[in-house]
C-alpha cells in the first residue's frame, strides 16, 4: 500500500459523523430560545414545556442559554421564577426616549373645558351650575396640568372665588388665533352639541360673546405683583422708605 493511500484512509477515519443525540439536543436549545425570544411576558418551565416536545432539558437549555447571552446587546434573565430576554442593563440608556403620549379627556373635562373658554372669567360655581353636577377638584387639575386652563383673578364677591380661564397653549393646540374665533352658537347647534345643555346654558345668560371681558373681576397676576411690591417696600409718614 502506498503512502497515499496511507494518508488518504487516515483522513477518511478521522471525519466524526455528528452524533443524532448532539443534534436533537442543539433543536430543543433552539426551540427553548425562539419560544423565549418571541414572548412579550416572562415564560416559566412549565410555560415553555407545553410547547417542546416531551423529555425535554427546559431547565438545563435555559442555563446555558443564560451563559450564551451574558455578554451580548441583549441577556436571559430570570425574573420572579420566569425568564425573559431584556435588554442589556449597560445599554438601556441607547433605548431611552422622550414620547408625547395622548391622554384621552373624560366627559366632566371636555364640558368643563368648553364652559370656561366660552364664559371665562368662570368661577367654579357658575361652572357646576352650567354643569348641573359638582366637578371634581381633580377635572380642573386636568385641564391646568395640560396648559389649557389657568386661575385669572377673583370675583368682587363674597369669598373672593378663584375664576378661570383659557391659556395660549389652548388657542395653540386648537388652532385658534384668539378666543372670539371660537364657534358661534349657530355653528355649535348645527353640529349637535348645544342640543343637551341649551337649557343649562341660559342659566348663565347663554353664550356670552367670546373674548368679553368681566368689569367685576379681580386680575389676580396684578394684584399678586402689587401685593409683592407692598411687602418689599412701605413708606412711612414721613416720606422715607423702609425695607420690611
Amino acid at each position: 500500500m502506498s503512502d497515499d493511500q496511507h494518508i488518504e484512509e487516515a483522513e477518511e477515519s478521522a471525519v466524526v459523523e455528528p452524533s443524532p443525540a448532539i443534534d436533537s439536543a442543539l433543536q430543543h436549545r433552539r426551540m427553548v430560545e425562539a419560544i423565549l425570544f418571541a414572548s412579550e411576558t416572562p415564560l416559566s418551565i412549565e410555560d415553555i414545556a407545553e410547547r417542546v416536545p416531551e423529555g425535554v432539558d427546559i431547565a438545563g437549555h435555559i442555563d446555558a442559554l443564560i451563559s450564551d447571552y451574558e455578554t451580548r446587546g441583549v441577556n436571559l434573565v430570570r425574573l420572579a421564577g420566569k425568564h425573559m430576554f431584556r435588554t442589556a442593563d449597560d445599554l438601556s440608556f441607547l433605548l431611552r426616549r422622550e414620547v408625547d403620549e395622548p391622554r384621552k379627556l373624560s366627559r366632566a373635562a371636555v364640558e368643563t373645558m368648553a364652559i370656561i373658554a366660552y364664559h371665562q372669567p368662570v368661577t367654579r360655581t357658575e361652572i357646576e351650575e352650567v354643569r348641573g353636577v359638582t366637578i371634581s377638584k381633580g377635572t380642573l387639575d386636568v385641564l391646568m396640568e395640560a396648559g389649557w386652563v389657568r386661575m385669572v383673578g377673583r370675583k368682587r364677591t363674597p369669598g373672593r372665588p378663584v375664576t378661570y380661564g383659557t391659556t395660549d397653549e389652548f388657542l395653540v393646540h386648537f388652532g385658534i388665533e384668539s378666543i372670539k374665533d371660537l364657534p358661534g352658537v349657530q355653528e355649535l347647534k348645527a353640529a349637535g352639541l348645544l342640543d343637551s345643555v341649551d337649557v343649562a346654558l341660559d342659566k348663565l345668560g347663554g353664550i356670552p360673546t367670546p373674548g368679553e371681558g368681566d368689569d367685576d373681576q379681580i386680575d389676580l397676576e396684578q394684584a399678586i405683583a402689587e401685593s409683592e411690591r407692598d411687602d418689599l417696600v412701605a413708606t412711612d409718614e414721613t416720606g422715607e422708605q423702609q425695607v420690611e
